[in-house]
This record gives C-alpha cells, structure tokens and sequence, in this order.
C-alpha cells in the first residue's frame, strides 16, 4: 500500500511508517464513543465558589505570582478568519446585487458600527474612488464586501482572526491578539514580565510577528510591564494521512499522499514545550474592550487561585506518600481524590499506587458556563481506560446518538465548554511533565471531506481540550456567561459586548 516515494515523503514530515498504519487503521475500524455516568453539574462535577471564597482563590493567586513562578498565557491563533466571512462570500458570488439576507441585511444596515469600518473605508477609496457609504448609496454593495475579503483590500477573507480589528478605542481600533497581550499583563504577569505565546500558522507567521513587534512597546508601557512574546506552528510531524472512503490513503494528482492539520489537539506539542508553572489557555477571539475586562480578569484570577490551592494540597500529599503514609492518612488522600478532583475508583483498589498515579499528574481548572446553546464541548463525567470515572470536556462527536440516554444527557446539560482554562504542567518535585504521555490515543474522531470534487475521509487527533487532556487531574469552575464572548460570524461583532 505505502511505496518507497510514500516513505519518504512519511520521513521528511517527521513521521512514522508506524504512525501511518495506526492511522489506516483507524480509518477501519473507526474509534469508541465514550461511556458517559452524567453530564456534570454544580454540587456533580462543578464547582461555583462563594463571594467568600472567590476572594480568597483571589489571593491565593496573587501570593503564588509573588513566589516568582513562571506563568504564560498560551493563545492557538492559527485559524483563519474565513469562516467568520462565510455568508459574505456568499454575497459576493450571489445571483443578486443588493442585501437580500437578513444577515447581509444586518452587516450593511449597522456597517458604521465595525471597528474596522475606517480602514474599510480608505481600502474603498484607494480601490474604487469611493467610500463606503457613496458605493452603497449607488448599489454598489459587493464592492464593499469585495474590499473587504480580497487581498486588493483588507484581505479579511484570508487573514488570521488575530489580525481583524475586533474593537474601537479613542487611540485606534485593536486586534484580538492586542487584546490578548491587555489581558496578559492584567492577570498573567508576575515578576514584572507577561510571558504570551501564540500558536499561528506558517503562512501568516512572519505577518504575525511583525504586529505583534509594532504594538507591544505600547503595551508594555501603558501597563508598566515587559512582554515576552513567543511563538510556533503547529508540526508537521502531527497532521494525519488522508483516506478514500475505502480506506486506503488518498493520493493527490501527482500521486503523492495527502496529509492534513491533525485539528488543535496536534497543539498539545506545542504546549509540551512551553516553559512554565501554569499556562494560561484562551481561544484568539474570545475578547472583550477593556471596559468589560474587570469580570474576565476576576474570574481568570478566581480559577487560577482554585488551581494552586488544589495543586498546594496535591503536592503535600505526594511528600506524604514519599516518606510513607499511614491508613488514616491514604483515607484522607482517598477523599480528596474523590471529592475534590472527582475521580471515582469504580472498583479499583484504592492503594498508595492508585493514590500516587491519581495526585501526581499534569492539572487543570476549566471554566464552564450556564448552557444557552452557544456551539461547545460540555463537561462530563466519564469512563476512563483504567475503569475510573472522571471529569472530562467531549464534544458531540464522542458520543453515541443512537443511545438515548446518553443523548438525553447531552441535549439536557447545564454548562458547556468555552475553552477558559488554567493547567499546572510541573510536578511537586519542579519536574515538567512529558504532556503527550497523558493523551487519549482513543478519543480521535473521523470527518468526511474532499478535494477537487473527490471524497475523502479525515483523521482528527484528540482535542486539546478533549482526549488530549483525558488523563489529567480536572476540576470544573461555574464562570459567568459575561465572560464566554466568542467571534464566529462578522456579525457577531455588532454584539453589544463587542462594541
């Protein structure tokens, strides 16, 4: 099935023959849903800490920032911002030439509300002699949205989200990523020092770098701090072999093979190589202009504080295990593992083995919010490969439709996912753990595609959020809502939150 050119090609992307046939294999026979116990819940899974409490989860962070640990904020900007375009190039190639839609209605009628109407605006008069509001007086309304995503224009049809201009200021309209570096010295900073780290893709990275350069001094300055700002791509080593729907690796017209981006859990190799205590990690378009920043920067605080604590009390039991832990103290740990990390042994001996594996392992706390239908993985309690319950972040993909009950929980969850997390990485002794060791090889998912009017079958490795973190100590924060503002449409920045 593979020839000597195919290894070849395999090797200078980093990637194994055995790899390869993993993934083939895969592609046969498909891989398990998940076995559900319950969708989490608050007093279940989720936790939702007291006016009290968040105070002192305040605290306990700002303490552990004064210790000198090393905290990053880690930001997976790779996308672009295509799809946030979808139904104006929809526009752009319609039979008609005035909004018809409602969604072109709503762009058009509100367009001086976007925060890069200006630059709109200049790239009409360079293109077309014309501003925008003289080419929509004339009808000329696919100009306008042409300027907008074409590369003789402001190229947003192809630039990463990062790069948009997402919200207005007196000073000038900012980016995402600008955002980003707010948000870093507001909640992330210790020493003096924010340390960001942007994932982008290869195309965009020397754009990337370059704005980035040209805004952070500002930054810098007006928060008082130094930015150290880093970044990568996402591996070749991880994209994933493409296959015909009868399984055997689909071949472009050269003959060669077809790999594709293994999806954003190929980033749990990037994050590996992040140097630091805790990482900080937020999608590149959940941001919010500075004057609804205090909520998110609390509750950013409120979680990290929830991590050291729990880390604190892990890390002293580990010691205790070292030096040897009476009975009354292994029942102790047994608590603590049940109750406060949510992990239930289902039969398992609960020993100073089970203990030891349970309490010494890479950490998050994930912020979830109250469902109101927001496209999103949810927090559950499920079956582990050891035969443990815990809590872990699946989207629909993981779960078997056809089984009703477990549909019924899904459908009838409280929270979802909003991708707001803080990880701990080192263990009690400073060690970093090796993150790729903690994957669920078994919670990839496959997706139909195709390629010059040819199907294909995908391979996505497990999320980052998802399977890539099935093996770590998790611990669910009820956040509130005001904090989840993600962009998924244009429209979306109309919203009154983003204005």
């Amino acid at each position: 099935m593979l020839n000597e050119q195919d290894l070849k090609q395999i090797a200078q992307r980093g990637i194994s023959k055995e790899q390869i046939e993993t993934q083939l294999k895969q592609f046969e026979t498909g891989f398990p849903f998940l076995r559900l116990e319950a969708a989490a819940a608050v007093g279940n899974g989720i936790v939702a800490p007291g006016e009290e409490e968040r105070r002192e989860y305040v605290k306990a962070w700002e303490q552990y920032k004064a210790e000198g640990h090393r905290v990053v904020k880690f930001v997976p900007a790779s996308g672009a911002a295509s799809r946030m375009f979808k139904n104006m190039f929809a526009f752009v190639d319609a039979p008609y030439d005035v909004p018809t839609t409602d969604f072109e209605k709503k762009f058009f009628d509100e367009i001086h509300r976007f925060a890069f109407f200006d630059a709109l605006d200049e790239a009409c008069l360079k293109n077309e002699g014309k501003g925008i509001d003289a080419l929509m007086a004339q009808g000329c309304y696919k100009a306008v949205a042409a300027n907008m995503l074409k590369a003789e224009g402001l190229n947003y049809g192809q630039l990463p989200k990062g790069m948009l201009l997402f919200h207005r200021y007196d000073e000038g309209a900012r980016t995402p990523m600008e955002e980003h570096l707010v948000e870093g010295a507001l909640y992330a900073a210790s020493n003096g020092e924010a340390h960001v780290h942007f994932t982008v893709s290869h195309e965009h990275m020397g754009f990337f770098r370059q704005k980035v350069a040209d805004k952070a001094d500002m930054y810098a300055r007006k928060y008082g701090i130094k930015y150290d700002i880093t970044f990568s791509e996402q591996k070749p080593s991880t994209d994933t072999i493409a296959a015909n729907p009868d399984n055997t690796p689909f071949r472009n017209d050269d003959g060669t093979l077809l790999f594709r981006p293994g999806g954003h859990g190929a980033l749990i190799e990037n994050l590996n190589e992040i140097d630091a205590d805790v990482i900080f990690i937020k999608n590149i378009d959940n941001v919010v202009p500075d004057r609804l920043k205090a909520e998110t920067t609390e509750w950013k605080q409120i979680i990290a504080g929830v991590l050291v604590s729990v880390q604190k009390q892990a890390f002293e039991y580990l010691r205790q295990l070292d030096k040897g832990a009476t009975d009354e103290q292994l029942d102790e740990m047994a608590r603590f593992v049940e109750l406060c990390l949510c992990v239930r042994p289902k039969g398992q001996k609960v020993d100073a083995d089970y203990l030891r594996r349970k309490l010494n392992r890479p950490m998050r706390v994930c912020g979830v919010v109250k469902n109101v239908g927001e496209p999103g993985g949810g927090p559950f309690l499920t079956y582990n490969q050891d035969g443990t319950v815990s809590l872990q972040i699946l989207e629909s993909s993981q779960i078997d439709t056809n089984n009703a009950e477990y549909m019924k929980m899904f459908t009838q969850g409280t929270h979802f996912n909003p991708v707001d997390l803080v990880c701990a990485v080192r263990d009690y002794q400073g060690r970093a753990f090796r993150l790729p060791d903690f994957v669920d090889k078994t919670t990839g998912f496959i997706s139909s595609k195709s390629k010059g009017g040819k199907e294909l079958k995908a391979l996505e490795l497990p999320g980052l959020w998802n399977g890539a973190m099935s093996d770590w100590s998790t611990i669910f924060v009820e956040v509130p809502l005001d904090t989840f503002n993600p962009v998924k449409t244009v429209n979306d920045l109309l919203r009154e939150q983003h204005q």
